[in-house]
């Protein structure tokens, strides 16, 4: 028999091919399904014959599940997004889940891309943006009713399930590596504005410091997690500070800005003249060139729990948060 290349192979061919009905087909690929071992027998050696696979999506729709999940981002700028993503997508597929990348990024025109979402009736959404649009809320929380878990960022918008970092404890800890060398003018590099998520690393930092006396004595504004804008906003601050008056530390809100920050003190001559922390554990900060203090997130930890938290439908509205690693290198030594 030449099968017809061009024609895709239905559960039709293969019930000829075995000699069943089609519904036996159907009953083959559902485990625990009534069918006798001979007539499974045949289907199964059809189908090997005729390279049939079955329509995961129709038959999932019939159980009222996709199996997809959306996970929704909006800052693939920043290296550390590239990383988690590959951690969600891993471990989502590992459980039997497909994801579908939703990029709300505020240049493009979003909509289309909820309306995807909608009408593939994801069963639920990892959400790892940083600003979250209303319009994503409404459908999610609004219209279709499913699970949404906010990922590596904290929110206080009622029925939002947040799975993070311990990112206050973050900011204590790295604020007390800084204390521990004696300075005394304190930093700060933040990136994108938060809207409906924010991080909670700046009011740990800031609540260490006012133990000390001290408090945050500049907030140097990069307005995203591009390498590029931490290395300007240094540059700026460079320029525009007389020597005498620089910060003794900065404390980035992510590594991707403290990288950024670094390469503009070397460009400028002035390396080691501020110590500079970071916050996620990205690799290219273990490098030579950066050597940076950081305080690591666990992602695979937490992304565990978010698809837990997905399949178990727990009640909305609740916080988990792990403890992060501190990573003591040099960048937050001067010389």
């Amino acid at each position: 028999m030449i099968r017809d290349v061009q024609r895709k192979v239905t559960a039709s061919d293969v019930a000829a091919r075995a000699g069943v009905s089609k519904w036996t087909v159907s009953r083959a690929f559902v485990e625990g399904a009534s069918i006798s071992p001979d007539s499974l027998q045949r289907v199964l050696k059809a189908a090997e014959e005729l390279g049939y696979r079955p329509n995961l999506l129709a038959r999932s729709l019939s159980k009222k599940r996709t199996n997809i999940v959306g996970v929704v981002m909006d800052e693939f700028t920043n290296p550390n997004v590239l990383e988690v993503l590959d951690e969600v997508s891993r471990q989502l597929q590992r459980k039997g889940y497909s994801t579908m990348l939703l990029n709300i990024n505020a240049q493009l025109n979003y909509k289309p891309a909820l309306l995807l979402a909608d009408q593939f009736q994801v069963d639920g959404v990892i959400f790892l943006g940083t600003s979250l649009p209303d319009e994503l809320l409404h459908l999610i929380q609004d219209i279709r009713h499913i699970p949404l878990i906010v990922l590596y960022r904290n929110s206080t918008l009622p029925g939002i399930q947040v799975v993070n970092t311990d990112d206050f404890d973050g900011g204590e800890q790295l604020a007390g590596v800084l204390l521990q060398q004696g300075y005394q003018r304190m930093g700060y590099m933040a990136g994108p504005p938060s809207g409906s998520t924010r991080l909670e690393r700046i009011n740990g930092f800031s609540h260490r410091l006012a133990q000390a006396g001290l408090q945050v004595e500049q907030v140097l504004e990069a307005g995203s997690y591009l390498r590029q804008r931490g290395y300007e906003a240094m540059t700026a601050y460079l320029q525009v500070t007389e020597e005498a008056q620089w910060l003794d530390a900065l404390f980035c809100e992510n590594d991707n800005l403290a990288l950024g920050a670094l390469d503009a003190l070397r460009a400028a001559g002035c390396e080691g003249r501020i110590a500079v922390v970071g916050f996620d554990g990205t690799e290219l900060g273990s490098s030579p060139s950066y050597n940076l203090t950081t305080y690591r997130q666990p992602f695979e930890q937490l992304t565990a729990e978010a698809i837990r938290q997905l399949e178990q439908a727990e009640p909305q509205g609740g916080q988990f948060l792990a403890k992060g690693e501190l990573v003591i290198r040099s960048s937050h030594l001067k010389r």
